[in-house]
């Protein structure tokens, strides 16, 4: 069986690394391991989408709608532009902040309301302030990991596999912030 995780967010929010780490949990347990990265405008504040399928053996990197079984959105509005991939049964974790897109900060369009009661409505929703535990540990730059922890569980892989990946896969001088920053996302969850 393959497990299909789906990230999405805004440029800067650690949307790559974060697929890089659930990579790199998949293969220390033993699975084979697809990873693809869609870019967009990310340095821009842009969308930035990756996909992450692990299984005995996987063939393709990218997800197909509605077949992912976990969508990491670190963005609302992203969540909801990306809602149609997940399938049936699968869960979106919403890191729950509003980044307004270039066309709502041109006035050319208004960010939508209600957009977490929206998705609830079809979908099985999670939803963490990231934010607000990132910048109680004194570095908002951990928002990504602190949503990673909240979303493990739904994941799978043990506590420690996902700490030890976290430790290898940040930079050297933030592996300590980023482990504890992993471990109140996976607290937040219980």
């Amino acid at each position: 069986m393959t497990k299909n995780i789906m990230i999405v967010g805004v440029g800067g929010q650690g949307t790559l690394l974060t697929s890089r780490i659930i990579g790199k949990a998949a293969l220390e347990c033993g699975y084979d391991v697809k990873i693809s990265e869609v870019h967009g405008m990310a340095q821009r504040g842009g969308s930035v989408v990756t996909f992450v399928r692990f299984g005995d053996k996987v063939s393709e990197p990218v997800v197909e709608e509605g077949q992912a079984d976990v969508i990491i959105a670190f963005e609302r509005l992203e969540a909801l532009r990306y809602s149609h991939f997940l399938k049936k049964d699968g869960v979106i974790v919403v890191n729950d902040c509003k980044i307004d897109p270039m066309t709502v900060v041109t006035g050319a369009k208004q960010y939508p309301s209600g957009i977490l009661d929206q998705l609830k409505k079809k979908h099985s929703v999670y939803a963490i302030d990231g934010q607000k535990i990132a910048l109680a540990l004194g570095n908002s730059k951990v928002l990504n990991s602190v949503v990673l922890g909240y979303s493990a569980k739904f994941i799978g892989f043990d506590e420690q596999t996902w700490i030890d990946t976290v430790a290898a896969t940040v930079p050297p001088k933030t592996v300590e912030i980023n482990k504890l920053a992993f471990a109140e996302g996976y607290k937040a969850h219980e």
